[in-house]
């Protein structure tokens, strides 16, 4: 995440799914002093951790949100990087994330592979995720059987497509 973000240089990222701060971490890491990294969390308890380690940091702006309706609402600039590390982004609300993302932003999902703690229903969810990316034609996917599972995406230009 680190090496992603250092390639959007005075960007402005989002991470969805703030948890207690590591993937924050690991963008503020690879930020430049510009690159501004807005971070949406639903549980206040876990982006508290975060706030706590990192929110001195003048590059993040913690918001305490539901994703869906953050993304919803959300009228600033388009984004350079969206890391999206919980079901809104991903599993719902990626038509809206996508139209949010700028010609040759990126785009990272995780936790597609197996895990032993999802829901009965969690798989039918990535399957569905899996199949539904080719029809997201300004965008072109890589799904990696590494690690929780990624997708990596750009966003290609609005048509038509260029010269």
């Amino acid at each position: 995440m680190s090496t992603l973000a250092a390639s959007k240089r005075g960007g402005i990222l989002v991470e969805l799914g703030t948890g207690v701060g590591v993937g924050t971490a690991w963008l503020l890491d690879g930020m430049d002093a510009a690159t501004r990294l807005i971070t949406v969390e639903n549980s206040a308890a876990h982006q508290e951790v975060a706030r706590r380690h990192l929110g001195d940091d003048p590059r993040v702006c913690f918001v305490y949100a539901d994703a869906e309706r953050w993304l919803r609402s959300y009228a600033g600039p388009r984004f350079d990087l969206a890391f999206v590390d919980c079901r809104p982004g991903k599993f719902t609300g990626l038509d809206r994330l996508v139209r949010l993302l700028r010609p040759g932003a990126l785009y990272v999902g995780d936790d597609l592979n197996p895990q032993p703690t999802w829901l009965d229903d969690h798989q039918d969810r990535v399957d569905r995720f899996v199949r539904e990316l080719p029809r997201h034609e300004r965008m072109r996917w890589t799904l990696m059987d590494w690690a929780s599972g990624l997708v990596v995406a750009a966003r290609l230009d609005d048509p038509p497509y260029g010269a």
